[in-house]
């Protein structure tokens, strides 16, 4: 009995996943209910009409779910401060997307039609089973990007990491940039996505990394 109360309060920062309790079930509301608004904004850019279809990029993007997760159950595992710095700055920004999904509904219609497409493949297939459950709309910015930006800069201030595996860092840089190259090209969002998400992270990061926040000196 008392080694578990020793890991849980060893691990009480672990509480902060249940904000997934709240963004989840809102995000599913509002891919259900944007696409019944009439006031949706098309995302376009002329620089979208120059980046071609290529489905190699389905592997980054779809490692993008192994990446977020390893990521964060590694920092919740080893440091708290880190981990919580995380949290402040991915949780406020899937919030702050939520917040301009509601009140600048937008959308992409940059998808392929794959029957027309003249080739097919695994790859295809991967991206035609993405796309039909997951709806062309809520955007800009993209959480994707947000989300992998967010990552990296997490992994790349993890004093264990840089401390011991450099490697580790530029690997997670490498795949980030991927990442974020694979949302364009297998057209689930508009570069502008990409341009939103890099913007909104800069004020992120100075909230999360250069604010001295008192209840994180609880956390060393």
């Amino acid at each position: 009995m008392e080694k578990f109360k020793s890991i849980i309060k060893k691990y009480k920062h672990a509480v902060l996943t249940l904000y997934f309790l709240l963004y989840m079930p809102y995000f599913t509301f509002l891919n259900t209910f944007t696409p019944t608004r009439k006031d949706v904004t098309v995302i376009h850019s002329q620089l979208d009409d120059y980046i071609p279809f290529a489905e190699i990029f389905v592997i980054p993007y779809f490692l993008w779910f192994a990446y977020i997760a390893a990521g964060y159950i590694f920092l919740l595992l080893t440091s708290r401060e880190e981990y919580v710095r995380m949290c402040i700055f991915l949780y406020t920004g899937m919030t702050l997307c939520l917040l301009i999904y509601t009140v600048f509904p937008n959308c992409q219609q940059l998808r392929v039609d794959y029957d027309t497409l003249g080739r097919s493949n695994i790859l295809i297939d991967a991206i035609s089973y993405l796309q039909n459950i997951d709806t062309p709309y809520d955007v800009l910015p993209s959480i994707h990007c947000l989300n992998s930006i967010g990552m990296h800069i997490a992994i790349a201030k993890s004093k264990k990491i840089t401390k011991h595996r450099k490697i580790i860092v530029w690997s997670s840089f490498i795949l980030m940039v991927l990442i974020i190259l694979s949302t364009v090209f297998v057209k689930q969002h508009s570069i502008l996505d990409v341009f939103a998400a890099i913007a909104v992270s800069i004020p992120l990061y100075f909230l999360a990394y250069k604010t001295k926040l008192k209840f994180l000196q609880s956390c060393q």
